[in-house]
């Protein structure tokens, strides 16, 4: 594990005593500053604030066929998914030989996973099939295969963990699916991915999701006339947060009018990175991705209940609608990233009325920290 010398140790129990999560939301700061820019952090919220959660790998969209598979990579772990006969598996994806990585694609369809090194060659349910020159000796190739993942599937929404005592999927995504479900997420269907990078920490992208709409007047001018700010409500469970906001026309902002439409927009977080947002006939899902302490990456997928070429050019113009939000909040988190650092900086009050999502998601991460150091300790 992580922080295996009494020094390391100190120092991260030093940095997680920087926070109080016991602390109401009435007399609560934010997370404070070195979380977001120290490397230790990073390093330690690797095993348990991604590695034990259930982490979104891919749709089910790419996993239909027999042999349909995609990569990924989870808390510095290499994973692929892939249907076989038996329906999905997820397995690491490092060769029982050389360490090597199996399947060197985002995404494909295979009838069997081969090594590119020695050519070792392993079936879809993970058994090894065949080891060039590896006969004699007490080389048994039925006990080498690859190692498995646990791996489930909710809606369109495949997710693996890497802890097996972990609770299942469906704990922990509590009462999420009922409420999405009125939503009726499943006839959407997919039409596009963007992704894009920020000079930020991942909690700095969270935050600004998770902040009850408080930016969305200054940061962002086209959606703040659509989007009722005054009755923009925050509610949270164990591990989610939905953040709903009433929608109105804009007399003066006929295009996000016209793409932002509905009685109300829906923004579900999922502990600790992954957003569905819900406009009516238009979702999309983004996936917040750590790429070291300062440096995240957001996958976004966007889908819409109409997808025939009639609908094209008005789903483009949504498409484009998000694009430039996004380019506001990039802006808007390299600038936060930069006065993290600062000596004049430690944390900041949260606001009530706005940032008890903020406040959830601090407390979460601070708990599976709190792991992590107990870990260490054993």
């Amino acid at each position: 594990m992580f922080y295996n010398n009494e020094a390391m140790k100190s120092d991260l129990e030093s940095l997680l005593a920087l926070y109080d999560p016991s602390k109401p939301l009435e007399e609560a700061s934010t997370i404070p500053g070195p979380w977001y820019t120290d490397p230790r952090i990073y390093e330690a919220e690797r095993p348990t604030v991604f590695g034990a959660s259930w982490q979104f790998v891919a749709r089910l969209d790419q996993l239909q066929k027999q042999g349909q598979y995609v990569t990924a990579e989870i808390a510095g772990e290499h994973i692929v998914v892939v249907r076989d006969m038996g329906g999905l598996k997820a397995f690491y994806n490092v060769c029982r030989h050389h360490a090597t990585l199996v399947m060197c694609q985002p995404e494909g369809e295979c009838s069997t996973m081969r090594c590119p090194y020695h050519g070792w060659t392993y079936g879809l349910d993970g058994k090894l099939k065949g080891a060039p020159d590896m006969g004699g000796g007490d080389f048994d190739k039925s006990k080498i295969g690859l190692l498995p993942v646990r791996v489930e599937a909710w809606e369109n929404y495949v997710f693996v963990c890497l802890e097996p005592a972990a609770p299942s999927l469906a704990e922990f995504l509590g009462d999420l699916p009922r409420q999405v479900k009125a939503l009726d997420v499943g006839r959407f269907k997919f039409f596009e991915r963007r992704v894009y990078e920020f000079k930020c920490n991942w909690k700095v992208y969270v935050d600004n999701y998770l902040d009850g709409g408080y930016h969305v007047p200054v940061l962002h001018k086209s959606l703040a006339t659509v989007i009722d700010y005054v009755n923009y409500t925050v509610e949270n469970k164990d591990r989610f947060c939905l953040q709903k906001a009433p929608l109105k026309a804009s007399a003066s902002n006929a295009d996000s009018s016209r793409l932002r439409r509905g009685e109300h927009a829906y923004y579900y977080w999922l502990y600790p990175n992954f957003m569905l947002n819900w406009y009516e006939g238009v979702m999309d899902t983004n996936l917040v991705l750590p790429m070291g302490h300062d440096r995240t990456k957001v996958v976004f997928d966007f889908y819409f209940d109409d997808v025939s070429p009639a609908a094209h050019e008005r789903n483009k113009a949504s498409v484009d609608l998000g694009e430039r939000i996004q380019h506001e909040d990039q802006d808007i988190s390299v600038s936060v990233q930069k006065g993290l650092s600062s000596r004049s900086y430690t944390a900041g009050r949260l606001s009530v009325r706005r940032e008890a999502g903020e406040h959830l998601f601090h407390r979460l991460v601070a708990a599976d920290l709190a792991k992590t150091l107990e870990s260490a300790k054993a």
